[in-house]
């Protein structure tokens, strides 16, 4: 369904949505949005846009942090060679 894939909105609440405002029509199996001007102005009417209302207070902000361990590109992540460890022993570190 095109409109949940420009959406990110599962195709089943697209579809449930869309029935329960009676735009959605189903003919052989197959699903059509069909409305009036009229159902679409009531529509507008019942169900106004609003702005969405944020609590700056309830905002927190945190740095992402990685688990550098787990980052398989990470040179911490990477084994040690034979020669690392050898020169670590003779006082390299």
């Amino acid at each position: 369904m095109d409109i949940s894939k420009r959406t990110s909105i599962m195709a089943e609440d697209i579809v449930f949505t869309l029935n329960q405002l009676g735009l959605l029509k189903i003919i052989q199996d197959v699903y059509f949005i069909a409305a009036d001007r009229k159902l679409l102005e009531r529509l507008a009417q019942k169900y106004p846009i609003k702005e969405p209302r944020v609590d700056p207070s309830k905002l927190h902000w945190t740095p992402f942090l990685t688990d550098v361990k787990r980052d398989k590109f990470s040179i911490h992540s990477k084994k040690p060679s034979v020669e690392a460890q050898e020169n670590r022993g003779a006082g390299g570190f």
